[in-house]
């Protein structure tokens, strides 16, 4: 079941690229119940018009006192990390929230359901679906309207109605909030048996007409990434509308597994719209250096003979985006600074810095030499290779299964399935492994154990 943020703002006006917010209020619900309440005045740092004080209630005396909005940033993000953005009118709320983070130099981007959408779909025929003319519709009592936590009490009221008239919502909430349309689907899909797919980790296999796999893809909610595909309005999401005519899929239950299985899949069958990974030629990489201040920095750069004179480089990656992934992980893996990182631009302290997860290195709050002794360990692991014979146990499929990945000699041999009972025998596990072509897997180098 999904975890929803019914979300509302009161703000300085209706443009979220002029305006601010004044108040916020936040009802986290996991389609059972409510599981947390947050709500807070917001300094705006500008006058509040007379025309919103009057239509919400709240003064410039009220918010002078408040927290500035970079002050509950961390908090906003913690308590709406993983979970659907839910407002009625969601494209205000959202629009203002997302303005605010942008301000602070942050992408903030989340799955997003509007309750207005949702109540035309589930309670036809109503007159009009404001949030006030749902209000008397349904008799719903709140103390003062437009104040945040008035109205998103109200919502999620109204939310919670829906939910008991659509069994199914957790499912369809993915679909709607992700903007899929069954006009965006392939001719041969519905919507329906979209959301008969697994949201189990695996690997998945779009098929054309004729029957032959043309991509496979992996995720750790085959269901959900489909969606994202077919939601898409890139080249390759049109294409993959125009031919795809079936789809099937393997649960592995490890999302180590299923990577590995995405790899060889992609080598042995070549599938011609997975053209990223049947490249056997990497061209970008990580690269590092100290800069005038002593401090050691990461960047990502093209693989090219001239940079390897230039940087000291690690890694090889097919794409421009994987190499920045890695190095979004070992920031936070390590602590370091995502300006000194190559995350972000321009000078003074990073925005991880103001939400307390960078040590200051940005601003030389930290050291170089207290700085730089974490990046020497963030090299060694972006640097480690395999080394010796093992296994790695991981969870699997059900409850009394595990995932077993074996690497012999530092080399990546094969995967396979076991009783958790039968763990203890290293000759059968083994004999369950079933062996992939040596040259079906390039890279070893970066499997987390």
């Amino acid at each position: 079941m999904s975890t929803f943020a019914i979300i509302d703002v009161e703000t300085t006006g209706g443009q979220p690229f002029t305006d601010k917010i004044i108040e916020i209020a936040i009802i986290l619900h996991d389609g059972n119940q409510v599981i947390e309440k947050f709500e807070t005045l917001i300094n705006p740092e500008r006058q509040i018009p007379a025309n919103i004080s009057v239509l919400t209630g709240i003064s410039n005396e009220m918010v002078r006192e408040a927290p500035k909005f970079y002050e509950v940033a961390k908090r906003i993000i913690e308590l709406t990390e993983d979970a659907i953005f839910v407002a009625h009118n969601v494209r205000f709320d959202y629009n203002f929230v997302k303005e605010e983070y942008k301000r602070l130099g942050y992408v903030f981007t989340k799955k997003q359901l509007c309750t207005v959408r949702l109540s035309r779909q589930t309670f036809p025929g109503l007159p009009s679906y404001s949030l006030g003319n749902l209000i008397k519709h349904f008799n719903i009592k709140v103390d003062a309207r437009h104040r945040a936590m008035a109205d998103t009490y109200a919502t999620t009221l109204i939310f919670e109605k829906i939910l008991l008239l659509n069994e199914e919502l957790s499912t369809t909430a993915d679909i709607i909030s992700l903007g899929i349309k069954e006009s965006r689907l392939p001719q041969n899909l519905s919507v329906d048996k979209i959301a008969s797919l697994p949201d189990e980790c695996g690997v998945y296999y779009f098929h054309n007409k004729e029957g032959n796999v043309i991509y496979v893809g992996k995720s750790k909610n085959i269901r959900k990434r489909i969606i994202e595909h077919f939601a898409d309005h890139t080249e390759k999401a049109s294409k993959l509308q125009k031919i795809v005519f079936d789809i099937s899929y393997e649960i592995t239950g490890s999302e180590l597994i299923a990577l590995i299985l995405e790899d060889v899949e992609i080598k042995r069958i070549k599938p011609e719209i997975n053209k990223t990974q049947r490249k056997e030629v990497y061209p970008y990489t990580i690269q590092y250096f100290l800069d005038n201040e002593g401090y050691m920095r990461f960047g990502v750069a093209k693989n090219s003979a001239s940079n390897r004179k230039k940087y000291q480089m690690i890694g090889e990656f097919a794409r421009l985006p994987d190499a920045k992934a890695r190095l979004i992980q070992v920031k936070s893996t390590f602590k370091l600074c995502a300006n000194l990182c190559g995350l972000e631009y321009g000078n003074g302290a990073c925005f991880d810095f103001k939400l307390g997860k960078c040590q200051g290195a940005c601003c030389q709050q930290e050291s170089f030499i207290e700085y730089n002794a974490r990046v020497n360990e963030a090299i060694s692991y972006l640097s480690r290779n395999l080394i010796g014979s093992f296994f790695i146990i991981e969870e699997a499929r059900s409850n009394d299964e595990k995932a077993i990945i074996f690497v012999q000699n530092g080399k990546f041999y094969g995967y396979g399935y076991l009783d958790e009972n039968a763990l203890n025998n290293p000759t059968e596990l083994k004999q369950q492994v079933k062996k992939c072509h040596q040259q079906l897997i390039y890279n070893v180098l970066y499997i987390d154990i």
